[in-house]
């Protein structure tokens, strides 16, 4: 048994090491006569000091990239540099860093801490400072017109299994300043606002369950948790659970991650990477209207329109798309404890569809998909395929500009492979057909 998990992981380490590349600045997507065009014209990266180009930019801060979002009002973007602790802010025109915003806090900051623990969360230890520690920045969402930028933290730097509570930071967009730290329960990834910017929604991959603050204030101040929703049910951990080295990248129960609410806030959408199918929750009386199966498994990102919901399934490497409004009808009113919904459009993507992101005219999806290493653009009309650019090593991260003409995608590192470490800035051309 040894042996085959040996072999197994040396053939895997293989495959991925063929793919540890980087593409040159310049390179475009094929086919050459598609109606979509990417151009890689910059690249920002910590994995070589020396450049030849100067839109090859280096930049240290750059530490396994996750997530990215666009500020075009105020001419920036953000970029969450994971294994480094920061957020780190660029400027659009130029691609060059404006600040790193540290996620590492002394006794000093404590009057950024409210509150120690939310939901009833304990910790599994007792630690001295608990609010002293350095925050994994991992996604991120604005709110109240992108005054605010929300940050959820993988894990607290203490807490190597992602067991205990973690926290999220509230960035003041105007100062890039952190104003508020909120505690969250275990390992939260995906965060969301509601578009009437009344609730924000941290979604726990670590346990199964979404915080709901309400911010309707608009005062971080005065930000508070009002409801602790669950997803069929809640883990539980201990003390004598929490000991050696623990996968929770894998060990995660139901493995929450895609989250999104309907354009008029009402309801709240969950993908479960583990299990499959999508949990609603209705936002009125925050019922759990359960889990809707039929789309493909391991959900791993959503997006909500006026008019559709889109997903990518990240084992199967597709990208599926449905009416929003069909979707939320099937949900509340099918009297099938199966819930099964099969009225889906899809494509295939490529290996290890991730983020995914949709033009302002809902024409054009583009999928980052990771073990291809490369940005697909999908028709969303007939959901075909149109065009392929290489990307920097495992790609997880995506944003697009309000007017689609810039792309920005992410790249991790893979631990003992490589790659990575790389923000890539692409030019889209639409070309008349």
């Amino acid at each position: 048994m040894r042996i085959a998990a040996f072999l197994t992981t040396f053939l895997l380490i293989i495959n991925l090491s063929a793919q540890v590349i980087h593409p040159p600045i310049g390179r475009t997507s094929t086919p050459d006569n598609a109606e979509i065009k990417l151009t890689l014209i910059a690249r920002i990266h910590s994995h070589t000091p020396k450049t030849y180009d100067a839109l090859d930019v280096y930049e240290p801060d750059i530490i396994s990239p996750k997530s990215v979002s666009f500020l075009e009002e105020k001419g920036k973007f953000y970029v969450n540099s994971l294994e480094g602790y920061m957020t780190v802010v660029f400027d659009m025109k130029t691609f060059r860093k404006i600040k790193s915003i540290h996620h590492d806090f002394t006794e000093k900051d404590a009057k950024l801490f409210k509150e120690t623990t939310v939901l009833n969360y304990e910790f599994l230890k007792k630690y001295d400072q608990p609010n002293v520690f350095k925050g994994k920045p991992v996604e991120q969402c604005f709110s109240h017109e992108k005054k605010y930028l929300w940050v959820t933290y993988y894990r607290r730097d203490y807490d190597p299994n992602a067991m205990e509570p973690s926290a999220v930071a509230i960035i003041d967009t105007d100062k890039d300043v952190i104003v508020r730290v909120m505690p969250t329960g275990p390992l939260p990834k995906m965060i969301a606002c509601s578009p009437d910017n009344k609730y924000i929604a941290v979604t726990h991959w670590g346990d199964n369950t979404i915080g709901i603050i309400d911010v309707s204030s608009g005062d971080p101040a005065k930000f508070k948790y009002v409801q602790h929703l669950v997803v069929d049910y809640q883990q539980k951990f201990s003390a004598s659970q929490n000991q050696g080295s623990i996968n929770r990248d894998s060990q995660c129960g139901l493995c929450l991650r895609g989250t999104a609410f309907t354009a008029d806030s009402r309801y709240l959408l969950v993908g479960r990477m583990g299990g499959g199918g999508i949990a609603v929750f209705d936002m009125k009386d925050f019922s759990y209207l359960g889990t809707t199966l039929g789309m493909r498994t391991n959900v791993r990102h959503l997006v909500v329109t006026k008019n559709y919901l889109y997903l990518s399934s990240n084992k199967s490497g597709y990208v599926q798309k449905t009416s929003i409004k069909k979707f939320i009808d099937y949900v509340v009113n099918t009297t099938d404890k199966n819930k099964n919904y099969t009225d889906w459009q899809e494509c295939f993507a490529g290996a290890g569809a991730r983020t995914i992101e949709v033009s302002d005219d809902e024409k054009y999806i583009f999928a980052a998909c990771n073990n291809a290493s490369s940005i697909v653009v999908i028709r969303a009309s007939d959901m075909v395929k149109v065009a392929e650019v290489q990307a920097d090593s495992f790609p997880v991260g995506l944003a697009i500009r309000k007017n689609n003409y810039l792309l920005i995608s992410t790249s991790q590192a893979h631990p003992g492979v490589g790659g990575g470490n790389c923000v890539d800035v692409y030019f889209v051309r639409y070309n008349k057909k």
